[in-house]
Parts: C-alpha cells; structure tokens; sequence
C-alpha cells in the first residue's frame, strides 16, 4: 500500500506514476475526494467532542448545586448521538479510503525504464554463449518423454492439463537442482525456512495478492485459506506486525516450496510442457532492510539469484521490466531469462522485485530506527532463486546431446550421482 501522506503531499507525482504504469490516474481524484471528507468530519468530531466536555462539565456544576439538569441532559444526548454518527462516517470513508488504496499499485523508481509493454523492457546485460548445436535441438517435452523422465499424459489423466509427473531421473534432475539450491543460498548468507502451503487471506493482503489477483489463486472450499502462489506469501509475513532489531537488518531468507496458481487470463498461453503449469516448485529469495539500503540489497539479490545460473552454465539474460509491465507491487523489477533452443527465444526463470515500504505497510512489517528510536516501516525485496521446473527446461535444451541424451552439470553431479541422462 502507498504512502497516502506523500500523495496528498504531491498528487501530481503519483498521476505520471500511474500514466507511465498504464493505470487509471483518476483514482487520485477519488482518494483526494475522500481525504477532504475526512478531514471535514475529523473537524465536526473534534468539536462535538469540545462541545461535549463543556456541557458536561455544566452538567457536574448543575447536579453538584441541585439545579434542574433535564435541558441539558437533552442536550448532551444530541451532541453524544451526532458524534457518534459521525464518528461512524469517518470510520467508513477510512474503510472506502483504505479499499481504494489496497487497489491501486506502487510508485516506481525513477531509473524503471519507460514503455507500454514488454517491448519497451531493457536488457541490461547476457552472461555466457548460446549454445552451438549442429543438430535440431528438441524441445524439453520430447527430451523428456524420449528419456521417459517426463509424463504428461498420465498426469493429465490423474489430474488435468498443466500438470506433470517427474520420474527416475526426471524426478531426481528436479530434487538436485533444489537441494543445490538451497545449499547454494544457505552458504550465501540466507537462513532456511520450510513455510506452509495454506496461508490466511490477511497475508495475501499484506503481499498484495489480495484483493488484486484473487481470479489468480486457489482458495480452499469452505474455509478462509488459499493455497499459496508463491513461498513470498508466508516467508514475507513470518515478520508481519512485528518491530525487528535494527542491527539484524538485512534479514535474508531462502524457502523451497510448491507454488499453486490457477493461471487465469493466460488461456492458450505457454500451453506445451512445463512453462506454465497450475502446481510447480520454486526456490524463493526474501529480504527485510531498512529504507536506506534497500535499492542496493535488490541489487544484490538478484545477483544472487543469477549465481545459480551461472554455477549451471546456462546461458540468460537479465531485464529491466519498463512502467508499462512491472508488476503491481514492484517499484523496480529485473527478470532473468533462460534461454531456450528449442524456441529460439528466452524464457523468464526469475523476477527479482524491490516493494520499498508498500509490502510493510500492509504487513505491519518495522525495524526500530536507530537515529530516532522509533518504528520505521521496512522494506521488501524477494525473487525466484530460481523457480525449479524452469531450471530443469533449460537444463535439459542446453545440455543435450546429438544422440537425445543429457548431459548433467558438473554442480548437480554430486547430487545426481550421474553425469548423463540416457536412454535405456
């Protein structure tokens, strides 16, 4: 959630924000709208509640000298019924004020790159080669199913479309590259947390999911939970309304989970394999800093992220999402892309986002400032490190062979106990 103090400060900042984001700007109309309410009731309560001491206190002088007080019982009764009534009116232009907040996107940095859509993003830099085949390279889906590591068809049958079934090698391919994940961010500093998959509908809100993406999750039936889209939903919360020592800041976590999204609006999209399925794993990075480091530890994190590729010698490239396609929350976003032979096209494997204060806001999340003593909201900062079946996909491309087998990473090799995929 924004700031509303910076934008009543500066409503004109936010309109080129929301302009430059693709967004409505006349929702700053409305929230002005509602403020100039409020602040004219807050000045209707402030003088009832004056009047209301005054008589009162006439009230205690009539009864202590036995006067006739039933005038000005009437009289307090009036104002205690108006100041209770608008009392409840403030409370629901905060409530419409807050609901519009909870809808409306984050302030972006001014070095975001300024476009309507992905066309506009920016590479910011590519790390290693392509690989050079002198054959057709074939898609992870054939790879996969040739190997017999890969079944979409009885998964299909089990369940439905978008989902899959990794087996022998497959399976073990997708295990390793977790655990050389994880113990690749542990001994980078991040401390290891296995979070639920069931999360409550305030730590949606406190990530802002929710109420935004709601069509995107899966609620659970007859009850307040959801499954989670995202290991950033609990392991962001895992401070919710608390206030964090200044001297433990930054807090880095790492968190392997299942990731469930019903994946609506993207009907037709990335339908083949396992680009884009309902229920995929994710390796997740979350930061908690204070205000003034924050920019500098996204940067960090996403090289950290990175490193994973790197360590796997799989060629991507790193982009600077423009205003037009950063998401909801993000003020600056860069993706990692894979890339993939068998598209001839990169594929993102990771988005590294940095929320400012927007996430802590909602989630209550502070530190105690050192300077003042007092609760300073803190900020977020997470990205994939990395989402798993994206990994394996560019794994299987880059690494395979002419005879359709795979050749395993000298890192994931000890995992593996491997050093090929082939077939039997």
């Amino acid at each position: 959630m924004i700031d509303v103090k910076k934008l009543l400060d500066n409503p004109e900042e936010y309109k080129r924000c929301l302009t430059l984001r693709g967004s409505d700007a006349s929702v700053v109309a409305e929230i002005l709208k509602l403020d100039l309410q409020r602040r004219d009731i807050i000045t209707k309560v402030e003088k009832l509640r004056n009047e209301k001491n005054i008589k009162s206190k006439e009230f205690g002088a009539l009864k202590k000298d036995k006067k006739d007080t039933s005038e000005l019982e009437k009289t307090i009764k009036q104002i205690t019924d108006d100041l209770v009534s608008s009392e409840s009116g403030l409370q629901e232009i905060q409530s419409a004020c807050d609901a519009l907040l909870l809808t409306t996107p984050n302030y972006i940095l001014t070095d975001v790159p300024e476009g309507r859509d992905s066309s506009n993003n920016k590479v910011v830099r590519e790390w290693g080669k392509k690989p050079e085949m002198s054959f057709k390279p074939k898609d992870h889906v054939d790879l996969g199913e040739s190997l017999g590591v890969i079944d979409f068809k009885r998964a299909g049958k089990v369940t439905g479309a978008r989902f899959v079934f990794m087996c022998g090698l497959g399976a073990r391919l997708e295990r390793s590259i977790i655990n050389f994940m994880m113990d690749t961010h542990a001994k980078n500093g991040y401390s290891e947390i296995l979070p639920p998959y069931v999360v409550n509908e305030q730590s949606l809100i406190g990530t802002s999911q929710l109420p935004k993406f709601k069509e995107d999750l899966f609620k659970l039936e007859n009850s307040s939970y959801y499954l989670i889209p995202t290991a950033e939903v609990p392991v962001t919360n895992f401070l919710a309304d608390e206030i964090i020592d200044y001297d433990k800041l930054p807090i880095k976590f790492t968190a392997f989970s299942a990731c469930f999204r019903s994946e609506a609006g993207s009907y037709g999209k990335d339908t083949r394999g396992m680009i884009r399925q309902h229920q995929f794993n994710k390796v997740e990075l979350v930061k908690i800093t204070d205000a003034k480091s924050s920019i500098e530890e996204h940067e960090k994190l996403t090289q950290d992220a990175e490193r994973i590729l790197q360590l796997l010698g799989l060629h991507y490239r790193v982009i600077s999402l423009c205003s037009g396609d950063i998401g909801f929350a993000a003020a600056k976003c860069y993706d990692l892309e894979v890339w993939l032979p068998s598209l001839n096209e990169y594929k993102e494997i990771s988005s590294c986002s940095v929320f400012l204060d927007f996430q802590a806001r909602r989630a209550k999340i502070r530190y105690r400032d050192p300077e003042t003593g007092k609760p300073a909201l803190a900020h977020t900062i997470n990205g994939s490190g990395l989402a798993i079946g994206r990994t394996v996909i560019g794994v299987m491309e880059q690494y395979q062979q002419a005879d359709g087998s795979i050749i395993i990473p000298e890192v994931l090799r000890p995992y593996m106990g491997v050093d090929r995929i082939a077939a039997k």
